[in-house]
């Protein structure tokens, strides 16, 4: 080995795995089935139920969250804007854009009961 191997490069490296799921990426999940069935089951198991569209940020996609009469919410993602405002009105329920009107107070009340429970 002469002193100038000391500078030659290496193997040359292979480009990035095009596999996320081996490689560990980042990338934002697509709603699924799972995602819309959890949806209409858990609209029709409770009573006064509203819609907040929350858009797409840089970490997560499109989500629709639901909060119930008492408080209680459940958030999935949602193909798209569209698609969660077109949901809620099939449902019948109150849709709003969350970036613009928040979220409910019963849904903050609600968590803070279930902390001091314990349960959150």
């Amino acid at each position: 080995m002469s002193w100038m191997d000391r500078f030659r490069r290496g193997p040359k490296m292979s480009a990035p795995a095009r596999d996320a799921a081996r490689t560990g990426s980042t990338r934002v999940r697509a709603a699924d089935g799972l995602d819309v069935e959890h949806l209409y089951l858990w609209v029709a198991e409770r009573r006064g139920v509203e819609g907040f569209v929350e858009p797409r940020t840089a970490v997560s996609d499109v989500t629709l969250l639901l909060v119930a009469h008492d408080g209680e919410w459940t958030r999935r993602r949602v193909p798209s804007v569209a698609w969660a405002h077109d949901f809620c009105n099939k449902q019948r329920i109150p849709s709003y854009d969350a970036a613009v009107v928040g979220v409910p107070q019963r849904m903050r009340d609600y968590n803070r009961r279930k902390k001091l429970e314990g349960g959150l």
